[in-house]
């Protein structure tokens, strides 16, 4: 009896500490919650995994990161409605994606940049592959999803001219004429750093005088837009919040630029840009950027201002094609139609409600969907019916305006 009872209070006590690493306190307008509770432990367990092996000095954090999301990748197959291929667009390699069914017409055409912080992911993760699958039929439009150079191994800017000179190679008149593409119904899109990159490649096609083919639109799915403030009121809210923790977010910016640990250090502490960068701050300041309701209270201050020596060293952190939002206001007003989705739990949600205001005070007509009970990654876990419904609203607006 005594051996029962105490198997009986080791089981008890296991399950009490499996149910409170399991269990994340959640807003009450969350959908889902235990199923997202249950993915959020999942990817915590790998990340807490990944940390300890970093610690023990074996593995970097995002090579370890790498090894799993590569169980989650899928082989280029066609089934009854898509065709898909995989190709290089000037040594990128992309998948393509075909409807099967004829078109007596020139089809859309879509640039899709998967996220996964500038250092994971790839086109051929399952859940990027089937929205890219989804899209293509539902749109009837030939989708290009593209891969790019990943950190820890390259730094900005390499990931961004991947995209870029993958970008160029798609809109060349006989590229676009090889997959039946209208030259002048062509969109670019992204998520997270995949939203970044594609903001960044969208603002520099616009002083690029060898593309003669525009962007009709531009859909940013929760952009990462700046790296000069990561104390929004976004990021002191969320800053434990599901799926994309502050501390994440910050080490993937930090990654972006370099493997150097102080840059994160600088990052976290408000002491990365120096004093004669003070003039960018104006263009990622939220007191004035976000509509009152985000503001909620929290007081501004004033930035602290680290030494030269980190932005000498690592200049992407102040370049307009690793920040977005540090474009001025002419180049913001000739960007084409925009779409932008922001999630209320989402660290980096006011750095697209930011792009949303200054865009508008440009001109750009601007479709705004901010997603109260949203948060980051929601839409890419496609067994979340909160996904479904994001990629529903996304492709109808695409429907509509591409």
């Amino acid at each position: 009896m005594y051996t029962m009872g105490r198997k009986s209070l080791y089981l008890l006590i296991g399950g009490i500490l499996i149910a409170y690493y399991i269990y994340t306190p959640l807003s009450d307008n969350i959908e889902e919650p235990w199923r997202l509770m249950w993915i959020n432990a999942h990817l915590k367990t790998i990340e807490n995994l990944a940390t300890f092996v970093e610690l023990l000095g074996l593995h970097h954090i995002m090579d370890s990161l790498k090894v799993v999301w590569s169980f989650y990748e899928v082989p280029p197959t066609s089934d009854e409605n898509v065709t898909v291929t995989e190709t290089k667009f000037n040594n990128i390699l992309v998948r393509v994606y075909v409807p099967k069914r004829k078109s007596e017409v020139l089809r859309r055409g879509l640039f899709y940049i998967h996220g996964g912080g500038w250092c994971l992911g790839s086109a051929a993760v399952n859940d990027y592959d089937l929205l890219s699958r989804w899209t293509a039929d539902r749109l009837d439009a030939v989708v290009i999803s593209t891969n790019y150079r990943l950190a820890p191994k390259y730094h900005f800017p390499i990931q961004f001219e991947d995209v870029y000179n993958a970008l160029r190679w798609f809109l060349r008149k006989t590229v676009l004429a090889k997959y039946g593409v209208n030259p002048e119904r062509i969109g670019i899109s992204g998520d997270s750093a995949g939203g970044n990159l594609a903001a960044a490649v969208t603002q520099q096609l616009l002083d690029d005088p060898d593309v003669k083919i525009k962007l009709k639109i531009q859909s940013l799915i929760y952009p990462a837009l700046q790296p000069l403030d990561v104390d929004l009121p976004s990021y002191q809210e969320n800053s434990n919040v599901l799926l994309l923790s502050k501390s994440l977010m910050v080490r993937f910016w930090s990654e972006y630029f370099t493997t150097d640990r102080s840059l994160e250090k600088a990052m976290l502490s408000r002491q990365h840009v120096p004093v004669e960068s003070s003039h960018l701050f104006k263009f990622v300041n939220w007191s004035s950027l976000l509509p009152e309701r985000f503001i909620k209270g929290h007081v501004y201050n004033n930035p602290n201002y680290g030494s030269s020596e980190l932005a000498k060293k690592y200049p992407g952190f102040l370049d307009v094609r690793a920040a977005p939002l540090l474009a001025d206001d002419k180049k913001l007003h000739s960007l084409p139609l925009t779409y932008v989705i922001t999630c209320q739990y989402d660290p980096l949600r006011d750095d697209g409600l930011m792009y949303v205001t200054r865009l508008r005070n440009a001109g750009v007509q601007v479709t705004h969907n901010h997603v109260e009970d949203g948060f980051h990654g929601a839409f890419s876990f496609l067994e979340l019916k909160i996904s479904h419904r994001l990629i529903n609203q996304y492709i109808e607006w695409l429907k509509e305006n591409l």
